[in-house]
Formats: structure tokens, C-alpha cells, sequence
């Protein structure tokens, strides 16, 4: 092949006059250099596939081993057994040995792949590596024994981390967001006071200012720790997507429950959160709520925002017993039975409210004997709504009258049936004023505020799985209902709109949900002495 020459503008001095005895060079002087780069890079592209199986490979060991590390010595055996029994299904189906070996080539050219430094799994980098470093030789102490007879304990100083944290995850600004670690089988897992101790350390260690999520595995002998986001403090009282009988309690964790709900926060934003619903009616196993909380924790919001929703379905009674006419803008609205804040009204409204409850249950009786179905005022729901009940208490039994707590009695207990549902609201200060039946019909319970972890298990009858908020803003508290897990919870807000320091699109987004005023006054049930 004949290469052409240069053109008179491109041609190097010394080529225009080349020397006399010099032999020209045929030969392009970048080719060589242009072939070797080339050959390089279908090298380096042929290996890279190989390479990536070959890193993914090693990550599965790995894994594998780990899982092995994990698994408790009287279940190694059957495991063993289990993988050798699929190995010879495997082996015997037709093709079952090449795709297996397709299953495998893909499985570890996906966990070959290169991956960020915050993914699990993920080698750490030098800063990430000392963060570990340092939240172990923290953990050596409290984990590990002086004379442990082990050769190579999992807790040691100048030990590795490796064989203790199996899995791990960082934020993009170097924080631990996520920590799964092994813990000996001396730990007392199941002592509420080491827990509490352990899990002060590694907030304490992991960075404080954000809260954390504990998840126990006693039988593998390993916790999870996990940063939370905040939950939504943005979202206003609206119309919430709910079957008939569910009402939101709140916002709360994703991973927590297996729903969300349409909301539009305060900036016009539309945006899916996870709610706490909170069912009633007659097949519900927590019919009625107590929630209890510190002053200005939210419990009167979360009163207001239930009775705004049970306006939809239903009729509503309010007592309120502060005295402070914080429900003063539900008075003369429609499907409004009435809203009592003396100690003489509490109590012919609660009276009605017995004799309801017992005309309801006789009216059903007789139905159901005739195989009719129940006329609509047995059906409709009627909501009694009781804030402060410890105050109406004191003063009742000041002023010499019966305690407005015992009519609450026959609602609490016998009201599910015909669709009665009982909400109280209560400070951590008048918790012991509280009767019998009220705390013990009450299966729906909520605590707002900053409250100390023996408050809240004294009340949710278990200790909540996450640390409390740095900043607890209103609303922002725990929800249990029944026997089920203990949420966080955030409130929507729903402030009085008559008060002129809540903010203007909270008072309009409440004034919004209100049914229209009916043409005369509320009329006051009657009082009637109830034996």
C-alpha cells in the first residue's frame, strides 16, 4: 500500500529538505501507537465482562459465608441437606445444569457491577472504614467478657469490625444510615434496661440529631439499625381516601404498615403518605381511643381532627372539659349533637349519650329477632368526643355531683355493637384520674409530646422500636392499636380556626371540612337521671 505524502503546508521542514543520505520513512509515525491503543482496549473490553463475573463471584462467597456465620450450628445440617437436595433436582432435569450456570453467570454479573460507596454490601472508604473502627472498639466493652474462653471472640479489642457488622450503609454526606450488627449470646436481649443501654451507645455513635429505628432478631442474635426520615409535619386536615369506619390517626413509616393515602401538604403539593388508621363499627377489636400527652402536645388537635372526619359518617357529641372553648366552632354545625364545656352539661350530655347507647341496643335486639334489617338511627354512627375527662372529674365531685366518668361506662362497653364510638383525650397529669373503664376499653391509644419511654410503654403497654425526635413538634407522638406494633405518628393539623395565631391555610383548610350551620340553635339533650 502506497501512503500519500503530506501536504507542502503539513510537511516538516526537514521533510521538504531531507538530508542527502537520509532514507525517507514510509511508514506513519502514529499507527504503531494507534494499533497498540486499540488492541488495549478490545483487551480491556473482552475482560471486562470476565472481570465483573469474577468480583461478583467473590461477592456471593462472601455473602454465603456470612450466612453461614449466621446460622445457628443446629440448623447447618439440615441446610446442608436442603442445598444438596436442590443440587440433585438440579442435576437430574433436563438442562438443569446449564441454567444453573446461566443463573449463576447472572447473578454474579449483577452483584459484580460497581456500585456505589452508601450501598449495602459495598466496600467503605477510608472515612467510612474509620467510622466502623470507632463504633466497635465503643461496642467492646459492652459486648464482650474478660475471661471469654473462645479463641476468637466476636467483641475484642483490636478486633475487626468485619465479623461483626454484616451489613452496613452510609449517606451520601459519610452518616451511618443503616447498621446491621451480631451481638454474642451472653447479651441480655431480652432485659428492657440493656436494650435501652445498647441502643443509647450506637445513637450516640451513629450521630445524634435524627432518629432511629431498632429492629431485634433474637433468634439469629442480630439488630438493625435504621435512620428515619421525619415524617410529614406539612399536612393539614382534609378529606383522607377511607372506607366507611376508618378514620387517620396520623402519618407515619413507610415500612410500617402496607398502605398510603393522597395528601396535599401546605405548599399545593400532592404526594402519597403512609397513614395510621384507626377502624370502629361493630367488628372492630378497638372500638373506642384513649390518647394522652403532655400540655400543647397535639391531643386536642387529634380530637378535632377525628370529629372533622366523623362529621362525614356520622354524628358527633363533644364534652369538653378544659373549659377553654377549643370546639367552640363545631356549636350550631349540622350532624353537631352538641358540645358541652360545664360540668352540668357534661353530664346531661353524657346521660343522653347512655340512654342512646341502651334505646340503639334495644332497637337492634327486637330487629334482629324479626329478620328486618336496623333502621338508619341504629346504624348511624354517633361519635362521643371527651377532652380533659380527669378535669370534669374534679370538678364534679367539688361541686358534689356524680362523676361524669361512670355514665361512660355503658358506651364504652356495650357501644361497638350499635356503631358508638368513644374518643378521650387526657393530660399525663390527670392519667390518674382516670376509671377502670376507661382504661380498660379503651385498646386505641395515643401519646403525643416529649414523652419519656416509661410513659409511653405505661400506656401503649410496649416500648416503642424507634428513639425520640430530637425537636417534637405539635402532633408528634406514638400510636398502638390494640396488640399491634407501636407507630410513630404524626398529627394532621387542624387548629381551632377561631384562634388568630394558627397559621391562615390550616384555619381555611379546617372552616373548608365543616358541614353547613343548621337554621336554629343546637338543641341540648335533656337531662335525665340514670340509674
Amino acid at each position: 500500500m502506497a501512503w500519500r505524502p503530506f501536504p507542502p503546508a503539513l510537511t516538516p521542514l526537514h521533510a521538504s529538505h531531507p538530508h542527502p543520505h537520509h532514507v525517507p520513512d514510509l511508514t506513519p509515525p502514529d499507527r504503531g501507537r494507534d494499533l497498540r491503543r486499540a488492541a488495549a482496549d478490545h483487551a480491556l473490553d473482552a475482560l471486562h465482562l470476565p472481570a465483573v463475573a469474577a468480583r461478583g463471584l467473590a461477592r456471593l462467597a462472601s455473602a454465603v459465608r456470612r450466612r453461614w456465620e449466621r446460622t445457628p450450628r443446629d440448623r447447618r445440617g439440615p441446610a446442608l441437606f436442603a442445598v444438596a437436595t436442590c443440587l440433585l433436582v438440579l442435576w437430574l432435569t433436563p438442562y438443569g445444569p446449564l441454567l444453573g450456570a446461566v443463573a449463576l453467570a447472572g447473578a454474579a454479573i449483577r452483584q459484580g457491577r460497581d456500585r456505589p460507596s452508601d450501598t449495602a454490601g459495598g466496600e467503605p472508604g477510608e472515612a467510612e472504614r474509620a467510622r466502623l473502627q470507632t463504633l466497635y472498639e465503643a461496642l467492646v466493652p459492652h459486648l464482650s467478657l474478660t475471661d471469654d474462653p473462645r479463641p476468637q471472640p466476636l467483641y475484642a479489642h483490636d478486633g475487626d469490625w468485619r465479623r461483626a457488622f454484616t451489613d452496613f450503609a452510609f449517606t451520601e454526606e459519610g452518616r451511618l444510615a443503616r447498621l446491621r450488627l451480631r451481638y454474642p449470646p451472653h447479651f441480655g436481649d431480652g432485659d428492657p434496661e440493656a436494650r435501652a443501654h445498647l441502643q443509647e451507645l450506637l445513637c450516640a455513635k451513629a450521630g445524634r440529631g435524627r432518629e432511629y429505628h431498632f429492629a431485634w432478631e433474637e433468634e439469629v442474635g442480630e439488630l438493625t439499625l435504621t435512620a428515619l426520615p421525619p415524617l410529614p409535619a406539612g399536612v393539614c386536615a382534609q378529606r383522607f381516601v377511607t372506607a366507611p369506619g376508618e378514620t387517620v390517626l396520623g402519618f407515619t413509616d413507610l415500612h410500617t404498615v402496607r398502605r398510603t393515602v393522597p395528601v396535599v401538604d401546605e405548599g399545593g403539593e400532592r404526594r402519597d403518605v403512609p397513614p395510621v388508621v384507626w377502624r370502629t363499627g361493630p367488628r372492630s377489636t378497638e372500638p373506642h381511643l384513649l390518647a394522652l400527652g403532655h400540655p400543647g402536645s397535639g391531643t386536642t388537635t387529634l380530637l378535632r381532627s377525628i370529629a372533622l372526619q366523623a362529621l362525614r359518617q356520622g354524628e358527633v357529641l363533644v364534652v369538653d372539659g378544659g373549659g377553654a372553648g377549643e370546639y367552640a366552632f363545631l356549636a350550631g354545625r349540622g350532624r353537631v349533637a352538641a358540645v358541652e364545656s360545664t360540668p352540668a352539661g357534661a353530664l346531661s350530655a353524657l346521660e343522653w349519650v347512655v340512654r342512646e347507647t341502651e334505646r340503639r341496643l334495644l332497637a337492634a335486639n327486637r330487629v334482629r329477632q324479626t329478620g328486618r334489617d336496623a333502621p338508619e338511627d341504629v346504624c348511624r354512627p354517633l361519635w362521643v368526643l371527651v377532652d380533659r375527662p380527669s378535669v370534669l372529674s374534679h370538678l364534679a365531685r367539688a361541686e358534689g355531683q356524680r362523676d361524669p366518668q361512670d355514665l361512660l361506662q355503658v358506651p364504652l362497653r356495650y357501644g361497638r355493637a350499635v356503631r358508638v364510638t368513644v374518643a378521650l383525650a387526657d393530660q399525663f397529669e390527670g392519667a390518674g384520674e382516670l376509671t377502670g373503664a376507661v382504661r380498660a376499653y379503651t385498646r386505641a391509644r395515643v401519646v403525643l409530646g416529649a414523652a419519656t419511654p416509661q410513659e409511653v410503654r405505661a400506656v401503649l403497654g410496649e416500648a416503642p422500636s424507634t428513639t425520640p425526635p430530637p425537636e417534637v413538634p405539635p402532633g408528634r407522638g406514638y400510636a398502638r392499636l390494640g396488640s399491634g406494633p407501636v407507630h410513630r405518628l404524626q398529627v394532621p393539623a387542624a387548629p381551632d380556626p377561631f384562634d388568630e395565631e394558627a397559621a391562615e391555610p390550616q384555619r381555611r383548610a379546617v372552616l373548608e371540612l365543616l358541614p353547613e350551620p343548621v337554621a336554629g340553635p343546637p338543641k341540648a339533650p335533656a337531662r335525665r337521671a340514670v340509674r
